[in-house]
């Protein structure tokens, strides 16, 4: 994962001390999601279930 280009959220003010969802994508088409504050743990998904997730979210 350490080839992964992560970007930032947003709604990010830009301040580095300021936590926030980040999220990379892999070549394979896989997506990575983790909070800025605590990178070591990422979730791993793709565009299918993320919208799924999302969805459910909104309800």
């Amino acid at each position: 994962m350490s080839d992964l280009l992560w970007q930032k959220s947003s709604y990010s003010s830009g301040d580095p001390n300021q936590n926030c969802i980040e999220a990379a994508r892999s070549a394979e088409g896989r997506l990575y999601l983790r909070e800025s504050n605590d990178p070591s743990v990422v979730l791993i998904t793709n565009s299918t279930r993320l919208v799924a997730l999302l969805r459910l979210a909104r309800k």
